[in-house]
């Protein structure tokens, strides 16, 4: 393909609003409104039948899993807020009240709809032999098998809880799922009452013998009551399941930041209650008690009739059904790899490389510091940590290099949210192998993704860096479309070892070369970059922005963003999550184009583009990956990169495949209309839509080919002069 049409398309007729409301608040969209949003696309992936079954399912799992955590963390602030009086308004003009009420009629049609998904999903599940069963429809083989596997595999695990004055109503973690139970003893009708909590360490789903056949846990439960309450009968019972606040508290003045985490930790265990779902039709008593017992209002009740605990759905996405599921994917290892026989050091060494994953596989990464490891000419490595795997291949070669004798550092973040536990075994590890282990900042996390190499060559000392977009986690890389850019360049090297400096002796760096940071400089040379892009359009030049990350909200870029449309340069804006801006709008964001691609892999790249006087695509454009955001914690609260890319063939790499084909996509992608809604076309008995993930399954990337050279690689987009 060459110059595709889709790149100098016209904007479409922008749409018009009252000039107070251009100049005020509602210029932006309400951040948690927008995630909802991004949510509901998700969800909308579980109804898309041109999505496999199974995968649909993992669809549906997912957004049960986001809106978990959207509790967890962006309510319960917000309730805190409301709660403490704080009448801080949001940057689009609402009150903390005003959100939740906003956020709870969109969020109970979200778990509504969840459901419906649900039932069309079993129903089409067991028409292809996947079936979730009830006690009603058990076989008595299927009961022999069931007594047995619950006397050996449940049973020893459980713990039936009596609810009187002498056993008081027990403590539910977060996540914590529960069977409630009225019960009558038989022989002289004494009621009593009883939460069974349901084991998280067990499977949520048993498998019967035979076909694809499955039985809810609390289903078994329930079949056997009579052994854990011998006498009693059922008279009736509930389920229900607790979402508490997750948000971490860290004293600022902690001396030990490590035994603080661990606290918290504890403590996260422990906060309030922010939502309760409960199945339908609970007994009033039960449902009275629960209520009062835990703190729970009303208004955080969510009445189920359905399943309770949707997120578990994920364990019904079975590796026996592969016809079920996306065809299988193998990421490729580069040409200029395999040229040189695996050594990393060598191919860098040819050239800049930027590799992207999944389609270019992680295993480069690791291999980048295994080789390192074992390699007796390397003296220091330096890495930072945000998250990374349980058992992971990164901390390994730390491990082992450390071992050896080689200096290494590594910066490992506790406040990664959700990450802080496995973050503070890996760094007890990485100390026991005598690395140097350095927590960052109190006040902002590091978020940044830098990993370097100091190997002696000669009488030279060469430094090796690698810069991500993404986290040094083998797992999360299989389906994250993240950047890996490998450079030997000394400007880049220098930049990078500033930065660990800036980390660990919390003294600024000065003279970064080609790199910019956060807290630092970061946001203001975006800004920079934004308005020197609107002054080539005020001078008549072409001017044009692409730029690609995962949320969109901080005010003072948006605003900026807003000036340069009105100084009439072209953005095009692939945001998957969060979006702040208002697209379309006459006199604001005319020139303003906003999409959201959401598909088989999770889109997590951060790129840039600014067509410096020669719009897009060109040679002579500006070219960033970045580790953020643009969002207000990561510009002024987090320690990140902007790093700016120089070499030739990266930049065609990242201009004319990556964000050509991701502003190409038609199958996955949602276009943001000025009415904050999101809309796609997917015509019926099309199958020829073009699919960015499909083009970079298909095609290598230009700067990882090797001898074969990179004239065969198919781009969108062709850059002028």
């Amino acid at each position: 393909m060459t110059q595709a049409d889709f790149l100098k398309a016209p904007f479409p007729e922008p749409a018009t609003l009252p000039e107070a409301e251009i100049a005020g608040p509602r210029r932006f969209f309400n951040r948690e409104m927008s995630w909802l949003a991004f949510n509901w696309r998700v969800l909308d992936e579980a109804q898309n039948p041109r999505v496999p079954l199974l995968e649909r399912l993992r669809f549906l799992s997912i957004s049960a899993t986001n809106l978990d955590e959207f509790y967890t963390v962006r309510v319960a602030g917000l309730r805190e807020l409301m709660r403490a009086g704080n009448a801080l308004h949001s940057e689009d003009g609402r009150s903390p009240a005003e959100q939740l009420a906003l956020i709870d009629a969109d969020a109970r049609k979200l778990m509504q709809t969840q459901q419906t998904v649900w039932n069309r999903l079993r129903r089409e599940m067991e028409a292809v032999g996947i079936t979730l069963m009830t006690r009603s429809k058990l076989t008595r083989a299927d009961e022999t098998f069931l007594s047995d596997y619950f006397l050996n595999k449940v049973f020893p695990v459980l713990s039936p809880l009596a609810i009187d004055p002498a056993h008081p109503f027990p403590f539910i973690p977060n996540t914590g799922f529960c069977l409630a139970l009225q019960l009558e003893r038989a022989s002289d009708q004494r009621p009593l009452q009883a939460l069974l909590p349901i084991p998280q360490q067990i499977a949520r789903f048993v498998a019967l013998p035979g076909e694809a056949r499955f039985l809810p846990l609390e289903e078994l439960l329930l079949l056997h009551l009579g052994s854990l309450f011998p006498g009693y009968r059922d008279t009736g019972h509930c389920a229900f399941r607790v979402l508490r606040d997750s948000d971490l508290e860290v004293e600022d003045e902690a001396e030990d930041l490590v035994r603080e985490f661990e606290t918290a930790l504890k403590r996260r265990r422990r906060g309030q209650v922010i939502r309760m779902k409960i199945s339908a039709g609970a007994p009033a008593a039960l449902r009275g008690l629960i209520m009062e017992e835990l703190g729970v209002l009303a208004g955080e009740v969510v009445e189920v009739r359905g399943m309770v605990g949707m997120a578990d759905l994920k364990e019904l996405v079975l590796d026996s059904r592969r016809d079920l599921q996306w065809p299988a994917f193998t990421s490729r290892v580069p040409e200029r790899v395999q040229d040189h026989d695996g050594d990393m050091f060598a191919a860098i060494r040819q050239k800049d490389m930027l590799l992207h994953h999944p389609y270019e596989t992680f295993d480069m990464v690791i291999r980048f510091l295994t080789q390192a490891a074992a390699d007796p000419d390397v003296l220091a490595i330096k890495q930072t940590l945000y998250r990374t795997s349980h058992d992971s291949p990164i901390v390994a070669a730390l491990c082992e290099a450390a071992e050896a004798g080689k200096s290494v550092t590594a910066l490992v973040e506790l406040k990664a949210r959700f990450d802080e536990a496995a973050n503070i075994r890996q760094s007890r590890r990485l100390e026991r192998a005598g690395a140097h282990v350095v927590y960052g900042f109190v006040n902002y996390k590091t978020h940044a993704k830098i990993s370097t190499v100091v190997r002696r060559e000669g009488e030279n000392l060469v430094t090796y860096t690698h810069y991500g977009t993404g986290n040094y986690h083998p797992i999360t890389a299989r389906i994250y479309t993240d950047l890996s850019f490998f450079t030997c360049d000394p400007a880049l090297g220098r930049d990078a070892t500033k930065v660990f400096n800036y980390l660990s002796g919390y003294v600024q760096p000065e003279g970064l070369e080609n790199l910019a940071i956060s807290p630092i400089t970061l946001k203001p040379r975006l800004l920079g970059l934004i308005a020197a892009e609107a002054d080539f359009a005020r001078a008549g030049k072409p001017a044009e922005i692409w730029a690609k990350v995962n949320s969109v909200i901080e005010p003072d870029i948006i605003d900026a963003l807003y000036g340069a449309s009105q100084a009439g340069v072209r953005i095009n804006l692939v945001v998957r999550g969060i979006c702040g801006v208002r697209p379309g709008i006459k006199g604001l964001s005319e020139t303003i184009r906003v999409k959201s691609i959401v598909g088989r892999f999770l889109e997590h790249s951060r790129i840039v583009c600014f067509g410096n006087g020669h719009g897009l695509p060109s040679k002579k454009a500006r070219v960033f990956i970045s580790s953020a955001d643009w969002m207000g914690r990561n510009l002024t609260r987090r320690v990140e990169t902007l790093v700016e890319t120089m070499n030739d063939t990266v930049k065609a790499q990242i201009v004319s495949q990556i964000m050509a084909a991701n502003l190409a996509d038609e199958a996955q992608s949602w276009v943001l209309g000025p009415d904050g809604r999101y809309l796609r076309d997917l015509p019926e008995g099309r199958d020829d839509l073009f699919s960015c993930h499909r083009f970079f399954m298909q095609y290598p990337s230009l700067s990882g080919r090797g001898s074969a050279g990179a004239k065969d690689v198919p781009r969108l987009a062709h850059p002028g002069d």
